[in-house]
């Protein structure tokens, strides 16, 4: 596995954990998943692009 594999698979999980789906994370809003999901999507671009 390279680097940017694991570091998609770690990026995908957090997006899952970062969902504000149990009773004491419903405050947060989307603010979480937002963040992870835009770490994310910079990942992926990188990864298409070659650079990771």
């Amino acid at each position: 596995m390279t680097i940017g594999t694991i570091l998609l698979i770690v990026l995908i999980l957090l997006l899952i954990g970062a969902l504000p789906s149990w009773p004491y994370s419903s405050g947060w809003g989307y603010r979480p998943t937002g963040v992870v999901g835009v770490l994310l999507v910079i990942v992926i671009v990188l990864l298409l692009m070659g650079r990771i």
